[in-house]
């Protein structure tokens, strides 16, 4: 089975997204030299300790930092942009860098919604227009009578990817003979039976004859079980105080984590997240992730490994590959 990496440029606090992005570029460049097929990065805004906002930024210096390894926007938000305007960055990304360009495209706001209202050259996110701004965004990557003209012209076959956790993209994916990434570590309730929907509904394109689905979950592996378990730990206890309203701008260690006095709030929201990730040795990750990859029918799998230490996610994504 295929494996591929999503990197989100975690920072430690608020003041160190240089590191963040930095650790990126070298991730991707070790991503690379251990054999992963591709490495996309995503986009989230008015995230304190999230470096990658702008991941078609980041995809032009990471496609410089390597060599072969494809690379991917996990993904560009759509709705707050002109399917013109992605059209023509993309392409330049694709000119620069021939055959190694994945456009991965989702609806979600990747923010607040005051946020995406402030993304919107008019205040108002097109979310209800999604699927009219992909066909556009098809158009401009493919149609050769297509007005006004793409400049750069789109190289051919510049891959479309359909990102999503809910049966609408599912559906909308298929529909247009694109390939399907399920994004578990986002939605981990998501209905495990959403890849075989998409496969079952899939109509054969040129550029994608046939359905391929990527299953994007979080993997904390490393050479013990309670290390791997105490960097999960540490991920869940960052994001429950994000989406709580507790965090300062400052990540937990997994010392910290360790120490902290986790309450039964704090273990539901930890035991939601459960199925939508692999943790422990690499046996232990390996049978997990066979587990889910059956489960969801995957043809592929992203890992997002989020730790506080720059060594354990290189660690973890050595360990993970090597034990295949």
């Amino acid at each position: 089975m295929k494996l591929s990496v999503l990197d989100q440029s975690l920072a430690r606090h608020a003041d160190d997204a240089a590191t963040a992005l930095q650790e990126t570029l070298t991730m991707a460049r070790w991503c690379e030299e251990l054999g992963y097929e591709r490495f996309w990065v995503s986009e989230h805004h008015a995230f304190r300790t999230v470096a990658g906002s702008a991941p078609e930024v980041l995809l032009a210096a990471i496609g410089a930092a390597t060599n072969t390894i494809r690379i991917g926007s996990g993904g560009i938000m759509l709705p707050h942009y002109s399917p013109y305007k992605i059209a023509e960055v993309f392409s330049v990304l694709a000119n620069l860098y021939p055959g190694r360009i994945d456009l991965g495209i989702g609806r979600a706001p990747g923010a607040d919604m005051t946020t995406a209202m402030a993304l919107a050259t008019d205040g108002r996110p097109k979310f209800d227009r999604f699927p009219e701004l992909t066909t556009k965004l098809e158009e401009y990557l493919w149609s050769e009578n297509t007005q006004p003209l793409v400049s750069p012209k789109p190289p051919p076959g510049l891959p479309l990817w359909m990102l999503g956790s809910s049966p609408d993209s599912a559906v909308l994916a298929a529909s247009k003979g694109l390939p399907y990434n399920l994004g578990l570590f986002i939605n981990p309730q998501a209905d495990s039976r959403l890849i075989s929907l998409y496969k079952q509904s899939f109509q054969p394109s040129e550029l994608q004859p046939a359905p391929h689905a990527i299953l994007t979950i979080s993997v904390f592996c490393a050479e013990d079980e309670e290390h791997a378990l105490a960097l999960q730990l540490a991920y869940d206890l960052n994001l429950f105080r994000f989406f709580s309203g507790q965090s300062d701008g400052k990540s937990l260690t997994p010392q910290e984590a360790c120490a902290y006095p986790v309450g039964p709030r704090e273990e539901a929201f930890m035991r939601s997240r459960a199925p939508s990730r692999a943790v422990g040795t690499p046996e232990q990750v390996w049978q997990q992730i066979s587990q889910l990859a059956q489960q969801h029918d995957a043809d592929e799998i992203m890992a997002v490994t989020n730790m506080y230490y720059f060594e354990d996610r290189r660690r973890s994504f050595e360990l993970l590959i090597k034990h295949r």
